[in-house]
């Protein structure tokens, strides 16, 4: 089952069939004690609504906060160590990688966040900016994995690479998350094979390509979740970006009018264009 938000409400598809869902909106669903049992209901009703229009769609967010979890595969720790080694944080990635207490930290608000086809911004001031593909876990306010989605944590590695602690400025700002293009609904994880794949246009071709698969995922979900949620609440539920396997090489940077695709086995493809500030 998949969820989609819409300018014309909240929709169900199931075997390419689609179910209008009378819950005026996210937060409500995450509220249910058996979102899985409701939308089951609603498909047994049987009351089959128009195709969805791709023009239509929205970020599948209501009054969620976007957290992100960060150095959860090794690429992801190679990348950030090499970006802030001149400014003596490089070995301290490594800890981040190794230790039981994971990195998290505040993304996005719902303003915040772009839907399929709208743009994704890199900052005025930087001039080192990369997408960053992500698996992204969308959980309920009493703390349960409930969905899936693929999310775009757009990164500033120039300005997060100058200084640590500037990493609130390298990762939040207008336009600087996507989500899409809709969310599973499902108890079960993906598998450890689910593909991971990057795709960066310009001009017509392909500026930058790379894929991993959920393999290389070191940190457990269920574990992020918990960590998350320790001495924290979301009476909104809570979506969770659980870190980047697929970093491009340092010689890489986005530039307007690029065109960003990741696709996620299970979940579909996000595409978002490219504008600078």
């Amino acid at each position: 089952m998949k969820l989609w938000n819409t300018r014309k409400g909240l929709f169900l598809t199931v075997e390419n069939q689609v179910y209008p869902v009378p819950e005026p909106g996210l937060d409500a669903l995450l509220r249910l004690d058996d979102l899985t049992g409701y939308l089951k209901e609603i498909v047994g009703q049987g009351s089959v609504a128009e195709q969805i229009a791709p023009e239509d769609l929205l970020a599948p967010i209501e009054n969620q906060e976007v957290w992100a979890a960060g150095v959860t595969y090794y690429r992801s720790r190679d990348a950030r160590m090499e970006e802030s080694r001149d400014a003596g944080g490089g070995s301290f990635y490594d800890r981040v990688y190794s230790a039981e207490r994971p990195e998290l930290f505040f993304k996005a608000t719902a303003s915040r966040v772009s839907g399929p086809g709208q743009p994704v911004r890199i900052r005025r001031d930087a001039q080192w900016s990369v997408p960053e593909p992500e698996w992204t876990l969308l959980v309920n306010p009493r703390g349960e994995i409930v969905g899936y989605t693929i999310g775009n944590d757009m990164s500033s590695r120039d300005i997060e690479g100058e200084n640590p602690l500037y990493l609130p400025q390298a990762k939040v700002y207008q336009g600087s998350c996507a989500l899409g293009p809709s969310i599973r609904i499902a108890a079960e994880p993906l598998p450890p094979t689910a593909c991971i794949e990057l795709v960066v246009e310009r001009n017509g071709e392909v500026a930058f390509t790379g894929s991993t698969t959920l393999a290389e995922l070191k940190r457990d979900p269920a574990t992020l979740v918990e960590y998350l949620f320790r001495d924290n609440i979301f009476p909104h539920g809570v979506f969770l970006m659980t870190g980047t396997g697929i970093v491009p090489g340092d010689e890489f940077t986005l530039e307007h009018g690029d065109q960003v695709r990741i696709r996620i086995d299970g979940l579909g493809e996000l595409v978002n264009p490219v504008v600078r500030g």
